[in-house]
């Protein structure tokens, strides 16, 4: 009996020890998104560029970081950067724990068609914001942006290949999403990958000009303006889940059937939340 009993205390011991090594690992809670407090002291902080501040007054940047739900120490790409504005922001929010890229898309070759008459090339009519690794470089020489990481990468494959799969916590683009309409990108293979990007509970967020009903992408590179149902049913068809859009950026007194609105008022926009399941 006593033999019995010793062999299942023995059995019990193994299957516990087995238990434990199978066991879930202790979660690791996320830390809080960042107050409106601290985006304040972040949008009010003196080394930040007058162009900045200026821009401010049209992007509403304090309401534009707490709809994302910036957190610290975030892994971020910020598509289509241009001059780095909300590279700059981002970098900021997820401070020096976290990194963004900055991404830009390689320049196109200038074809023997594109030389002026003196020889020169001429300049590429590209609509999109000029691609400026170099004014991203600049931002990072600020101790309080150097998280920034300027990266040049095709639009249908914009993260940075060690992060292509499962590495980002975000994705951001702001205000170019419609001149996809009309340049030669493969919107659904970029969609594809900033999924196969972001992390399970990663979040895509994009801003841009808001088109009439019925109008979809058709006048991207008239109006520079798109439907948000149709941006909206495009990134749901990359397998994101829609999370909400923000109302602050908008104005229901812009007619929309115009590039610049008549009277003279703020454009209507709108900015959008995604995540991946």
């Amino acid at each position: 009996m006593f033999l019995q009993l010793s062999r299942l205390s023995a059995m019990a011991a193994v299957v516990l020890a087995m238990a434990a090594c199978t066991a879930a690992p202790a979660s690791h809670p996320l830390p809080p998104t960042l107050p409106q407090a601290r985006i304040a002291a972040i949008l009010a902080s003196p080394d930040r560029s007058e162009a900045d501040r200026r821009t401010d007054v049209r992007r509403k940047p304090q309401e534009v970081l707490a709809f994302i739900g910036v957190r610290p120490g975030m892994v971020a790409l910020d598509l289509s950067a241009a001059g780095g504005y909300t590279t700059e922001l981002i970098a900021r929010a997820v401070g020096p724990t976290g990194t963004v890229y900055g991404q830009s898309p390689p320049r196109p070759p200038v074809s023997h068609a594109a030389q002026s008459e003196s020889g020169a090339a001429a300049r590429p009519a590209v609509a999109v914001r000029t691609p400026s690794p170099v004014a991203l470089a600049e931002r990072a020489r600020n101790p309080n942006a150097a998280n920034i990481v300027p990266l040049v990468q095709p639009f249908e494959n914009p993260a940075p290949p060690a992060l292509a799969s499962n590495g980002l916590d975000l994705v951001t683009m702001m205000f170019d999403y419609h001149d996809f309409g009309h340049l030669e990108v493969d919107r659904a293979a970029m969609n594809r990958a900033v999924f196969a990007a972001l992390k399970p509970g990663g979040i895509y967020v994009l801003a841009d000009h808001a088109g009439r009903p019925g109008t979809g992408i058709s006048e991207s590179g008239t109006l520079h303006r798109i439907e948000e149902s149709f941006l909206v049913a495009e990134i749901e068809k990359a397998g994101f889940r829609y999370v909400g859009e923000g109302g602050f950026l908008r104005n229901p007194a812009d007619p929309r059937d115009r590039n610049v609105p008549e009277p003279p008022q703020p454009k209507d926009q709108f900015i959008v939340k995604f995540v991946k399941p």
